[in-house]
């Protein structure tokens, strides 16, 4: 079995995540009406974030998705590696 690399992992979770939350931020902020629920989900999660579609909120809310998108790439990759290594994957 091959091994993931746990930085790779960690960069592609970290700019999926982090894009994802930055590309609906900025649709909000043009069509207001656009991925509402899905931001005040977001908005539910982190603190300091508001969905409101202002710079400030998308550029905290993005920064918080970028981290944790790369603390759960770091996870997945660790753990996956461990079961790996353990003969349980």
């Amino acid at each position: 079995m091959i091994k993931l690399s746990i930085a790779a992992l960690t960069m592609t979770a970290a700019l999926l995540w982090g894009g994802t939350v930055l590309f609906f931020g900025i649709a909000n902020a043009i069509w207001p009406s656009y991925a509402v629920t899905f931001l005040q989900v977001v908005a539910s999660i982190y603190p300091g974030y508001h969905a409101t579609g202002s710079l400030h909120s998308i550029v905290v809310g993005t920064l918080s998705a970028l981290l944790d998108g790369a603390a759960g790439g770091l996870l997945f990759g660790w753990l996956y590696n461990r079961l790996l290594g353990a003969g349980l994957a």
